[in-house]
């Protein structure tokens, strides 16, 4: 009698480990792949059939990279332009979040989810045209505004989800003691939600950072962003397919860090903010 559901459980398991192998074996064997084709020279990378396993493995791509782009000041760029656009989106995005759940506006709430899923070429020429009239195409300034269009809806979007899940009777009996609205919400409200600010700024960080038309686009010689690196590996000639892979790494590896470091976080969040009460 008690083989029945234990046989279920093993069918279960087993079943959900195939269904996450299908699902993430892609991706990562798209990574050991790009890895290969960092660490061979341009005659593995171009041998048929395909060498995968490197011997020797080089360094010279990623000295390539670094040597023909300006990668510490595409770094910094990127910091400043993804930093700057992440905290931004953090001060716009967290009160609209809480306004928009205390509101029940389910009209806004689908606004902020067009904006989220609306193409970003949409926004690219609009932008450009504004920038180039008051001046500011090429600048870092033109980059963070661009890049708010990324982080603002992500973070009220996932704000939206905290704060309906925050119970009211805690505001309302704070409002009874005399607190004001303000501080209902900076006392109460928001540390409640603080896991909610946490994964939506991880979330805003990564999509900000791999952002790669508006750089190219809005971005000056001095001013691009760490993508924009991949872009420069590129020639009319051939695809230099290792260094194009070494900087593709190079660009990927904060956010691989940020998220295998911060994943318990995200899952925990994320399943928080869909928990709604009955």
């Amino acid at each position: 009698m008690m083989r029945a559901p234990k046989l279920r459980r093993i069918a279960g398991n087993a079943g959900f480990a195939l269904s996450l192998f299908v699902l993430v074996s892609p991706a990562i064997l798209v990574f050991l792949w790009m890895l290969s084709l960092s660490l061979k020279n341009d005659a593995d990378n171009t041998a048929f059939p395909p060498i995968f396993i490197p011997d020797p493995p080089t360094l010279d791509n990623f000295r390539d990279v670094f040597a023909k782009n300006n990668f510490l000041l595409y770094f910094w760029n990127s910091i400043l332009v993804t930093g700057g656009a992440v905290l931004v989106g953090l001060l716009v995005g967290v009160p609209a979040g809480y306004g928009i759940a205390r509101a029940k506006s389910a009209k806004f709430a689908f606004l902020i989810l067009i904006a989220r899923i609306t193409p970003a070429l949409s926004y690219l020429i609009p932008l450009f045209l504004v920038f180039q009239l008051i001046g500011l195409n090429g600048t870092i300034t033109a980059l963070l505004v661009t890049h708010l269009v990324i982080t603002v809806p992500i973070i009220v979007w996932v704000m939206i989800g905290y704060f309906e899940n925050v119970p009211m009777e805690l505001e309302d009996a704070a409002l009874v003691d005399g607190a004001s609205p303000w501080q209902g919400f900076r006392h109460i409200a928001l540390p409640l939600a603080r896991p909610g600010i946490i994964v939506g700024a991880i979330l805003s960080f990564i999509f900000s950072w791999n952002n790669f038309i508006f750089s190219v686009v809005l971005g000056g010689k001095t001013t691009r962003t760490l993508p924009s690196a991949i872009y420069n590996v590129l020639t009319f000639e051939q695809i230099s397919w290792g260094p194009l892979a070494a900087a593709a790494l190079l660009v990927t590896l904060p956010v691989l860090l940020l998220t295998v470091v911060a994943q318990r976080q995200i899952v925990a969040g994320l399943s928080a903010g869909g928990l709604k009460d009955g």
